[in-house]
C-alpha cells in the first residue's frame, strides 16, 4: 500500500513545511515592524506578508484534500506533480506578495489553475471507480477510444 502513496505522503510533508515557513515569515514580520499579536495591521509590507499567509493557509485544505483524492483515485504520479507545481506556485505567490501586491496576480492564476486541474482529475477518477465498481463501465477505456 505504501508504494501507492508515497509521493502523495512527500508532497504533503513539503507542503506542511512551506506552510511552516510563511508562519515564520510572519513572526520575523511581527518583530521587524514591533507588531504584537493580535493585532494584524501595521506597515504595508507587513500586511503583505501577513495576508499571503493567510491566503496560503486558506487553500491548503483544498489543495491537501484534491491532492490526495487524485492520486488515490486517478494516479499518484499526476497528483504529485501537481502538487509540486502548486506548492511552487504558492511559493511565487508569497514571495511576489510579499514584495508588492501585483506581484501575486500571476502565482495565484496559476495555482488556481493547477487546482482545478486537480478537480477534474479527482472528479474523472472517483466517476470511473463509481461506474467499474457499480455499473461495470471503464469511461478512462471509452475516453481513450
Amino acid at each position: 500500500m505504501l508504494d501507492q502513496i508515497h509521493w502523495l505522503g512527500a508532497v504533503t510533508v513539503l507542503g506542511v513545511l512551506e506552510q511552516a515557513y510563511f508562519f515564520l515569515q510572519v513572526i520575523y514580520a511581527r518583530r521587524l515592524f514591533g507588531i504584537s499579536p493580535p493585532k494584524i495591521s501595521g506597515p504595508p509590507e507587513f500586511e503583505r506578508i501577513f495576508r499571503a499567509q493567510v491566503n496560503s493557509s486558506e487553500y491548503f485544505p483544498i489543495f491537501l484534500a484534491l491532492l490526495w483524492q487524485a492520486g488515490l483515485f486517478f494516479h499518484q504520479g499526476l497528483a504529485a506533480a501537481l502538487g509540486l507545481l502548486y506548492l511552487c506556485a504558492r511559493y511565487c505567490y508569497f514571495m511576489g506578495y510579499k514584495a508588492s501586491s501585483s506581484e501575486r496576480l500571476a502565482p495565484i492564476y496559476f495555482s488556481a489553475g493547477v487546482l482545478w486541474i486537480l478537480i477534474a482529475v479527482s472528479a474523472l477518477g472517483i466517476l470511473h471507480f463509481f461506474f467499474s465498481h457499480y455499473v461495470g463501465l471503464n469511461i478512462l477505456q471509452l475516453l481513450t477510444a
